[in-house]
């Protein structure tokens, strides 16, 4: 069964925010993180991931995203603070 994934990156604790999708979230981490893709996250250096959460099929993953891009900026720390307290790179312990 393939996974997708929705994911929140961040410049810093309480920094930048991106909000995306992905099929690969290794993958697509790496990217951010070496800024293989132009754009949001490069321009504004957003290369922490601090939360994640996962999705059965492409069309809930892409649903959940626009939900969580039309929140407030409170609430997506709330989220992000409800697992993720101290704001670590979840990526470090994840694919190591």
């Amino acid at each position: 069964m393939k996974l997708y994934f929705v994911y929140i990156m961040a410049s810093k604790k309480n920094g930048t925010l991106y909000i995306g999708v992905t099929s690969d979230l290794a993958k697509r981490v790496d990217e951010h993180k070496k800024d293989l893709v132009g754009g949001f996250t490069k321009k504004y250096e957003v290369h922490r991931l601090v939360y994640y959460e996962t999705a059965r099929d492409s069309y809930s993953a892409l649903s959940r995203e626009k939900v969580l891009k039309k929140w407030n900026r409170a609430w997506k720390i709330r989220l992000i603070e409800k697992t993720n307290p101290g704001w670590k790179d979840l990526s470090e312990e994840i694919f190591q």
